[in-house]
Parts: C-alpha cells; sequence; structure tokens
C-alpha cells in the first residue's frame, strides 16, 4: 500500500512489504549496497530476506553489516570505499535509525568523494548528487526512512552532528509493521519514545504548523492506544500498524518542521567517549527537565499533549509514560559524569532558534543538563 505523505519520498507500507524489496529497487539501480546493523538483521532473517528479494529481481547485492548503534564516521567511511569498489549504484539501509542514517551518510558520500566527515554539520544543496535510497526500518521510532537528515559521529574530532538537505531523502522506504514483532521491549519503549518525542515538538516547533500538529496528535493518540499493551507482551498487527504509523507520522514532521533542544542536546550526548546511550533513552532522560522550562511557554499546545496522554499535566502524563517504558532515569545512571556537562554544553549544534524557549545561550543549556544529571 502506497502511502501519500507530505515529503518526496515514495513510501510502501503494509505487512510483507520486506519480500518486495526487490521490485521497489529495480527502479532505483542494479547493484545494492545494503548497510545494515552488526547482528539483529541477521539473526532475525531480514537482511537473508533483503538479499533474496534483490537478487531475485535481478539486482546484485554486497553487504556491509558493521553498523553501530551510533553510526561512526569511519564506519561510513568503510561503507563507501566498498560501495564505491563494487560499483554499486543503490544503497539499500536496513535496521533502526542508526542503520539508516549510516546509509544516508554512505547515499550522499559516495559520488561526492571524500570523507563522510566534510558533510557532518553541513547542509547539503538540492542538486548535491546521491546515490538513490532504499530504506527499510526495524523498528518503530526515528521516522528517518522519511527525513532529510542523517546524525553520524565524527571519531577525528569528536564530534556529533547532522547532514542535512533534501538530497538527503530516500528515494523509497518500506514499512513492514511485521518486522518490529522481533524487537525487544526495551528496545520498544526507547524507539517508540523517539516517536513520541518528534510528535510533542511537532506540536510546540516554532516552525509547526496546522498540518504538523494534526500528525502529531495523531501520533502521540496512536502511541497511547497502542503502547502500553505492547510494553505487557500482547503483540498484535494492529499494535504494530499502529507504532509504525506513529513513526512515520512523527518522521514527516521532523522533516517539515523539524525538532525542538531536546534532540540537539541528545545528539551532543552521542559523542561521548564510553558512553553508548540509545537517541530514544537519551530523549527520555532530557524530557523532564525540558518540559518544566517549555510547557509555560506554549501552555494550550502542552494541554492538548496531555490530554491524548489521559493525564491532568503534562508533566504527569509525561512522567507516567516514562515510568511505564522503564525510561525514567538521570543522565548519571546512563555513564555520563558530572565533568562531561560542558562539553556537552560545547557539543550542541544545529537550528536551536526552533525551540519554544526561542534563541538560548550555553548558560539555558546548562541548567537543563543539569537539571537532567
Amino acid at each position: 500500500m502506497k502511502l501519500d505523505l507530505d515529503v518526496p519520498t515514495r513510501v510502501e507500507f503494509g505487512r510483507g512489504e520486506l519480500d518486495r524489496a526487490g521490485t521497489h529497487a529495480t527502479a532505483l539501480g542494479t547493484h545494492a549496497l545494503v548497510v545494515t546493523g552488526r547482528s539483529a538483521a541477521r539473526t532475525h532473517g531480514y537482511l537473508d530476506r533483503v538479499v533474496t528479494s534483490l537478487e531475485a529481481a535481478g539486482v546484485r547485492a554486497t553487504v556491509f553489516d558493521r553498523v553501530s548503534a551510533n553510526p561512526r564516521s569511519d564506519e561510513v567511511d568503510e561503507a563507501t570505499a566498498q560501495a564505491r569498489a563494487q560499483g554499486c549504484d543503490l544503497v539499500v539501509g536496513l535496521g533502526g535509525g542508526s542503520a539508516l542514517d549510516a546509509a544516508k551518510g554512505v547515499s550522499v558520500t559516495a559520488p561526492a568523494g571524500g570523507s563522510v566527515r566534510d558533510l557532518i554539520g553541513v547542509t547539503l544543496g538540492p542538486q548535491a548528487p546521491a546515490l538513490p535510497l532504499l530504506a527499510v526500518p526495524t523498528t518503530a521510532g526515528s521516522g528517518s526512512e522519511v527525513t532529510k537528515g542523517a546524525i553520524i559521529t565524527d571519531t577525528v574530532r569528536g564530534f556529533r552532528s547532522g547532514i542535512r538537505g533534501d538530497a538527503v531523502f530516500p528515494r523509497t522506504a518500506i514499512v513492514d509493521p511485521d518486522l518490529i514483532a522481533s524487537v525487544p521491549r526495551a528496545v520498544m519503549a526507547e524507539t517508540v519514545f523517539d516517536s513520541f518525542a518528534h510528535a510533542v515538538e511537532g506540536c510546540v516547533a516554532a516552525r509547526a504548523d496546522e498540518a504538523s500538529r494534526a500528525r502529531a496528535h495523531q501520533a502521540i493518540e496512536l502511541i497511547a492506544t497502542h503502547l502500553p499493551a505492547v510494553l505487557k507482551g500482547e503483540d498484535s498487527a494492529e499494535a504494530r500498524e499502529a507504532l509504525c504509523r506513529a513513526a512515520l507520522l512523527g518522521g514527516v514532521n521532523v522533516a517539515n518542521v523539524s525538532t525542538c533542544l531536546p534532540h540537539r542536546m541528545q545528539q551532543a550526548m552521542g559523542s561521548l567517549p564510553g558512553v553508548d546511550l540509545a537517541h530514544g533513552r537519551g530523549l527520555a532522560v532530557l524530557y523532564p527537565s525540558w518540559l518544566r522550562h517549555t510547557a509555560p511557554l506554549v501552555p494550550d499546545e502542552f494541554a492538548a499533549v496531555a490530554e491524548l496522554l489521559g493525564g491532568d499535566t503534562v508533566h504527569d502524563a509525561v512522567g507516567g509514560l516514562l515510568a511505564s517504558a522503564g525510561l525514567a532515569a538521570r543522565m548519571r545512571d546512563c555513564g555520563v559524569a558530572r565533568d562531561d556537562l560542558d562539553r556537552l554544553v560545547e557539543g550542541v549544534t544545529g537550528n536551536l532558534d526552533n525551540d519554544p524557549a526561542g534563541p538560548v545561550d550555553r548558560d539555558y543549556l546548562f541548567t537543563l543538563y543539569a537539571e537532567s544529571y
């Protein structure tokens, strides 16, 4: 089933779509580099199914399966070198947001030459060269399959930021809700909270509009209705489809109205040495403090979020969501040291003016980090 969304990516949504990957790839190229993580896609058989589908459709497949949970520039450069050496004219990203971001990095680096490090922190022009990208998410969270950004750590500079621009959009996305059936409970909680954060920030961002708020409210309602049962182990096709749709709606909001401070601040956390913190869990740590400072600035929008979650205030409602998902924690519980806070502040990049707080200074960022610590 093709979904018409407010992005240039063609979205194929439905159970069993994974096995049509080859059919969708034939319009994009003849030799695919399949970029994925180190184990999950292979363990659950998704990698084999993609390769089989590609080859059955006449598309050659070369596999790069060494992407970390937070993608690194050296990994992207290694995958890019493999794509160039093998003459790949198409990239397939298979996995969670990290694998998809790495695949995006390969897509825009392979034809440009050089290292992906040259592009981190850069907004590419509309005519920037890119290999066509087919994105296949295996989690319901990042929405990276329909966004124009890729977050990658520069391992030389110790710097984590985004490559952005229309050239980064996947050409096609395959969203097969059955793929999230294998996601462990803790990972499901983390990834869906990322989706939830995209929805919330799509309501309150400076660039938010009527369309983004409508998508956000729909996504929050889907999450509030279906996530509790999934976290209790009550898996169903209806719930999987609902959570995947919520992730898509959140991703469309990211593409159109971007995000707020929690996303900028969490990206900086990804570059701390020795701290391997999943994106959704990092957002969850930052959200209570951010809500305390931000809710008074846009009270009507946050009241709507609270109502959709079934709470009296957004603080209570989101606090209850974090507790039920096992995500209530402090930065100090996640391996971050007090001495890291100044480094985190210095590492915050991207558009900071999109937050309801407007332009913010170093002291405000430090306060949010310190309260979250």
